[in-house]
């Protein structure tokens, strides 16, 4: 009887440890199942930042930029749409302006011509001849035959000329507005030769007095 007792527990302890070894088993199977969501969603989150970009954030971005861009791009082509247009209104203006110095150059006589008169010697009133006066003048006139018709008269108009210019004193030539003074003068007689009005103006190129 005493060892049917010591060997009755040995069964019961066997048992036990089977036991124990399969909680342990099932214990280790449902801690990695547990886990497994929480691994499987770390994994897939990468991969789905970079789906939200490529496909939803990126889309957006480059349409926002891309609208004022086109906007600007299409203002553009309609300021150099209309500066092109204006460009062709204004061809007309410069088409016209050869037309206008062909008619003043030609037979229409409204251009400006001119024609010089240099080195005029009078002596200066007043000074007993040892003081003299050099003159040189260009004038303008209109009509292509004014150059020729200064020509034509060039001994005439150098008469008046110095017999205007023999009158002026020293104090007559420097003072104030002199010039102005003599350039009218030579306009008047010059127009006497030539014509009413056929000098519209003269302009003084040299005047000094030695």
């Amino acid at each position: 009887m005493a060892e049917a007792k010591k060997q009755a527990p040995a069964p019961a302890g066997g048992a036990d440890g089977e036991g124990a070894a399969g909680a342990a088993t099932h214990g280790s199977s449902g801690g990695v199942k547990g886990w497994l969501p929480l691994i499987v969603t770390i994994l897939a989150m990468p991969a789905l930042a970079f789906a939200t970009t490529k496909f939803i954030i990126l889309p957006k971005i480059q349409s926002a930029m891309g609208a004022p861009a086109g906007g600007a791009a299409h203002g553009a082509t309609e300021e150099g749409e209309a500066s092109a247009a204006e460009g062709g209104h204004g061809a007309p203006a410069a088409h016209g302006a050869p037309e206008s110095g062909a008619h003043g150059g030609g037979g229409g006589g409204k251009g400006k011509a001119t024609a010089s008169i240099n080195k005029m010697i009078v002596n200066v009133a007043g000074t007993m001849g040892t003081r003299y006066l050099v003159a040189s003048v260009t004038l303008v006139g209109s009509g292509a035959d004014f150059k020729a018709k200064v020509d034509d008269h060039r001994d005439q108009l150098l008469d008046v000329a110095t017999g205007t210019l023999s009158n002026k004193t020293i104090a007559d030539l420097e003072k104030p507005g002199a010039r102005n003074e003599v350039r009218a003068e030579l306009v008047s007689v010059f127009n006497t030769v030539l014509g009413a009005s056929a000098v519209k103006d003269l302009y003084i190129t040299e005047l000094a007095i030695q």
